[in-house]
């Protein structure tokens, strides 16, 4: 994984996942022009959402079997279909649908994060998969900000258009620089979606990371969703293009997300994890009393992205660490339990909007921070064992189990034994 290398697969996962969240600001933009209610616009980011569980469960195991040089472009190409189909959607109806399809096809960004650890060399794995992944945060984040800024200048119809010209160009720069690899395992599909769920069943510290991984992506998803409707009504009344803006402030988290990498790396990745839920808990406590003040809000903001975004990337490593041939099974089981996740934040978040506001929400996620800390906890109290092919060797057999043995101890650091 050259530096080069590592910044293009960065940009195009960060594209990708930006397709599940061009529509979040533009809410009210959209409602107003398919002549429905905000309220119901909200079911837009949640049917995007959906379809991209669907999407990373049915699609991104195939990534463990088939050539990915040719299978990333390919689904590049489906998205940018789909997201013209958004483009010319003539009813709310026609576009939940098409969203649901981009949905499903703009999985690109979770196959291209696991080939970036197989690439990557031991020493430095975090590091490459932190930067993929800042990568794909960054673009949930900046997503945001550019929508709303091509909405109020072209419409909101134009940056489905612009999403899709990227796609294309984006898979024909990928074609050309994904090195052939073979297939890390060879199996029949309903063997390949069956086998997800028995790595998940085998180990205790996939289970627990899925927990906190849907956790905080539910938590993300309530406070972004919610933040759109409090921006769009009384007493702010802000443009989409201002409401994008708040996106950049959550560009913080970018950086911390790559340093989260560096701490994985160093051993730490179980006490950051606490560490980062304990500042999501005083993010969402400050916002309870951030709904009429830009500053609160604006700090509310890079704390729970500082916040969620160093605990996912720091769930992703950690799961990268339990299997080298298993790598997009596991992250499919990542990324469904996330999104999964995210599609519950947005809808708790439409829900609660409608009955008690600002307030309701913010209480909610400061639950969920202090559930997360639960789990947390009880996860610490014992080694998280984990079973792990040797970093570099060749990838381990169905039927074979190699010996090491990398622990977490509950101070957080690994032990290698075997």
């Amino acid at each position: 994984m050259s530096r080069r290398l590592t910044f293009l697969f960065a940009v195009a996962a960060g594209v990708a996942i930006g397709n599940l969240y061009w529509a979040q600001p533009l809410l009210g933009f959209i409602a107003g022009d398919l002549h429905t209610a905000t309220a119901t616009a909200g079911w837009l980011v949640t049917a995007t959402q959906v379809g991209y569980a669907v999407g990373v469960l049915l699609l991104v195991p195939l990534g463990d079997v088939l050539d990915r040089r040719r299978f990333v472009p390919l689904m590049l190409l489906a998205s940018a279909a789909a997201l013209l189909l958004c483009a010319l959607a003539p009813s709310m109806g026609v576009l939940l649908l098409a969203l649901g399809l981009l949905g499903v096809t703009t999985i690109s960004g979770q196959v291209l994060t696991p080939l970036a650890g197989d690439l990557a060399g031991a020493a430095d794995r975090g590091r490459v998969v932190g930067t993929v992944g800042s990568g794909t945060l960054t673009g949930i984040l900046a997503s945001r900000t550019i929508s709303g800024f091509v909405a109020e200048a072209a419409g909101w119809r134009a940056i489905f258009v612009l999403a899709a010209v990227v796609a294309v160009l984006l898979a024909v720069l990928l074609y050309r620089a994904i090195p052939p690899l073979a297939p890390r395992t060879r199996m029949p599909y309903p063997q390949l979606l069956a086998s997800v769920g028995a790595v998940v069943m085998r180990e205790r510290a996939a289970r627990w990371t899925l927990v906190l991984a849907a956790t905080g992506f539910a938590a993300f998803s309530l406070f972004w969703t919610a933040l759109t409707f409090l921006l769009s009504g009384p007493p702010f009344r802000y443009p989409a293009p201002v409401i994008g803006l708040f996106g950049l402030a959550g560009l913080a988290g970018v950086l911390s997300g790559l340093r989260g990498g560096r701490l994985h790396d160093r051993g730490w990745s179980l006490p950051a994890t606490g560490a980062a839920w304990v500042l999501a808990l005083c993010a969402f406590v400050v916002a309870v009393f951030a709904g009429r003040s830009v500053v609160l809000l604006i700090t509310v903001i890079v704390m729970i992205d500082v916040a969620l975004q160093t605990q996912a990337l720091l769930n992703r490593a950690r799961l990268f660490a339990l299997s080298h041939e298993a790598r997009s099974r596991l992250n499919t089981a990542l990324a469904v339990s996330n999104f999964i996740g995210a599609a519950v934040g947005s809808a708790v978040a439409t829900m609660l909007w409608s009955v008690g506001g600002w307030a309701a929400v913010t209480i909610t996620g400061t639950a969920l921070c202090c559930f997360a800390l639960a789990v947390w906890a009880l996860g610490r109290r014992g080694p998280l064992v984990i079973r792990s092919a040797l970093p570099d060797g060749p990838a381990t057999g169905p039927q074979r189990r190699p010996s090491n043995r990398l622990t977490y101890a509950p101070s957080g650091r690994w032990r290698v034994r075997g």
